[in-house]
């Protein structure tokens, strides 16, 4: 590790194979803490590259616990994090009204590094049993359309890595590795990121796969549809942006859509949108993020996707996949 960070201080790019080289070795234990966090921090200080990001992408996936669901055709609806806005849970929401369109959902999630409260919190508050165990997973998917794939039960690879991002409370790479390591291997995504240069790196690594995608990220900064402004697209086939217009909806302000300050204030919006007595800001920022995710899987227009969308959450099939989800893992 010495030679690695030598190299990165001095501004040197490290090759896929041996970005890759290196997160293997971390999984192994072959490195200790303050080297783990020094690597960490070089990226907090420049930029990763495409080479590099391949290269631990190819490494996290390599040493995954890979479960196959891929008989559901489902979608993953995941932001990076990090983009500092401190929003409600908005895309496992979107998971939720998804899954209750008649979408299949496979959601990765991990608790919340850079926010305050990831989608693992308010899964694990709203007492959503998390198992790797491929039957539960199947079953989940075919009775509720959604299963939870907790990213520490898939990536034991990374237990030396989760106490240090924890403390470090900033993000990392990690952050943009997140949505591109889904255990199931989802063949569609739908997926959100915190700058324009990750959402162009995302779009070549994804073309470079066989995945139906739309990359996602607001122009203020939301690495999700935010409605608060315009939002880039890259899709297998365009480049576009999306207005609020074309979901058929007004501009909203930031302040609209924050969170809760604590996981019991989280999981209370999530379950008043949820339930029909979100506002009309939540409620849209919620479809128009479903809406495309639906509208990525079965190649329809955007404000097709949303007026599926709503009709999941108006007419209250969003919550009962969360009920049923509740159900199976209580039992």
């Amino acid at each position: 590790m010495k030679d690695i960070l030598n190299s990165l201080i001095n501004h040197d790019v490290l090759p896929k194979e041996v970005a890759k080289q290196v997160l293997v070795n971390i999984a192994k234990g072959d490195y200790n803490t303050s080297q783990i966090a020094a690597f960490l921090t070089v990226y907090m200080m420049r930029s990763v590259t495409i080479e590099e990001l391949e290269g631990f992408r190819d490494a996290l996936l390599e040493l995954c616990l890979a479960v196959d669901l891929s008989q559901y055709n489902p979608v993953d609806l995941c932001g990076t994090g990090g983009d500092g806005k401190d929003t409600f849970n908005i895309s496992t929401l979107a998971s939720f009204v998804t899954a209750g369109a008649g979408v299949h959902v496979t959601k990765h999630g991990n608790y919340g590094v850079s926010s305050k409260c990831g989608s693992s919190n308010v899964m694990e508050f709203l007492g959503i049993k998390f198992s790797n165990a491929p039957g539960f997973l199947e079953k989940c998917l075919a009775e509720s359309g959604i299963c939870v794939l907790h990213a520490p039960l898939f990536h034991p690879a990374m237990k030396n890595v989760a106490p240090i991002r924890k403390e470090l409370a900033v993000k990392t790479f990690f952050n943009m590795l997140g949505p591109m390591v889904n255990p199931a291997f989802p063949k569609n995504q739908m997926v959100g990121v915190f700058n324009l240069e990750l959402a162009r790196m995302y779009g070549y690594l994804y073309q470079k796969t066989d995945k139906n995608f739309t990359i996602l990220h607001a122009l203020d900064g939301y690495d999700e549809i935010s409605l608060t402004c315009n939002t880039k697209t890259i899709t297998n086939t365009t480049e576009t942006m999306l207005k609020p217009a074309d979901f058929g909806v007004d501009i909203i302000s930031p302040s609209e859509i924050v969170g809760g300050e604590s996981i019991e204030e989280s999981a209370k919006v999530f379950m008043d949108v949820l339930s029909g007595k979100g506002t009309s800001a939540q409620n849209n920022v919620v479809c128009a993020n479903a809406g495309v995710a639906i509208a990525t899987v079965k190649g329809i227009d955007p404000m097709e996707g949303f007026e599926l969308a709503k009709e999941s959450l108006v007419s209250g099939k969003g919550l009962q996949v969360l009920k049923k989800l509740q159900t199976l893992s209580s039992n």
